[in-house]
């Protein structure tokens, strides 16, 4: 049992690190919320007056807000459906004793260990070129017209090379859920004539639940600040069709150059961000629960 000097002790050598951090994460808020204050534009540093709460009524009013809201939710929803259900297929494959396993995990692995900007300038350049990438070459070999991708469908595009980032880390966590399956349960289950549809959703199914709300709430946080991909393939466009909450207060900081507004963006879209996470963190707990 540790006694009352190692337990000072103790907090005494945590004390920096937990210091460190806790200034790490408060000192940029209360700088942005400090900003958020402020009638602030880089083009006339020297004029800066105090508004109060007159940028979140300029940001919550701005006509691009609702489409860029519009779109954060849309890009995420996509993103799960496509990243969980995709990755409990790949997880199931992975899952089959096949020639080369090691090699097939790692290959299916990699795309999560690439940049969002370097993976955007792939599907952009080589995939998704309406002249020169793959997409359209197999388009023009089967007699079809190329699609420009990022003209004509723009947030499909986005939602396409999000997914393709996201979905190893959905396959790697619910394979690892699939390798603890209880092997006893599974010759039960065979031996009494259980098909494959029944057998996945009455017991493999509910043998990773924990690992897909575990998923959804991991992915769900960093969804909903994509901007990388945004910027290198469609900058937003065409006209907001790609704009989410993160692009809207990059462009009311570094294209208007307006600190205030898009401080009060930033704070916005932090407080969107726990709103969901909290309504995550409810659902993850009872599932973990039962």
């Amino acid at each position: 049992m540790a006694t009352q000097q190692t337990r000072v002790a103790g907090r005494l050598l945590v004390a920096p690190s937990v210091i460190l951090l806790f200034l790490w994460m408060i000192v940029p808020l209360a700088m942005t919320l400090y900003f958020s204050t402020l009638r602030y534009s880089l083009l006339d540093s020297d004029n800066v007056s105090f508004v109060f709460l007159q940028n979140y009524g300029y940001f919550l009013s701005d006509p691009n807000f609702f489409s860029a809201l519009v779109n954060t939710l849309v890009l995420v929803g996509s993103v799960l459906v496509i990243s969980v259900v995709g990755g409990i297929l790949v997880a199931l494959l992975m899952d089959q004793p096949i020639f080369g396993q090691s090699f097939v995990r790692l290959m299916v692995i990699a795309p999560f260990f690439v940049m969002p900007t370097v993976s955007a300038l792939v599907w952009k350049n080589l995939l998704m070129n309406p002249v020169s990438g793959l997409f359209a070459w197999i388009a023009h070999s089967l007699g079809l017209p190329a699609i420009d991708w990022f003209t004509n469908w723009p947030m499909l595009s986005v939602i396409l090379i999000v997914s393709w980032q996201w979905l190893p880390f959905a396959s790697l966590i619910l394979l690892t859920a699939l390798q603890s399956f209880d092997e006893e349960q599974k010759e039960a289950a065979t031996l009494d004539g259980a098909g494959a549809i029944p057998f996945f959703f009455y017991l493999v199914l509910p043998h990773i639940a924990r690992a897909i709300t575990v998923v959804i709430l991991i992915e769900t946080i960093f969804l909903l600040s994509v901007f990388a991909e945004i910027l290198v393939t469609t900058a937003g466009g065409p006209g907001v069709a790609t704009t989410n909450i993160a692009f809207l207060v990059y462009k009311q900081a570094l294209l208007n150059f307006d600190v205030g507004g898009a401080s009060a963006g930033g704070i916005v879209a932090v407080v969107l961000a726990n709103i969901v996470a909290i309504f995550l963190m409810r659902i993850v707990g009872k599932n973990l629960e039962s």
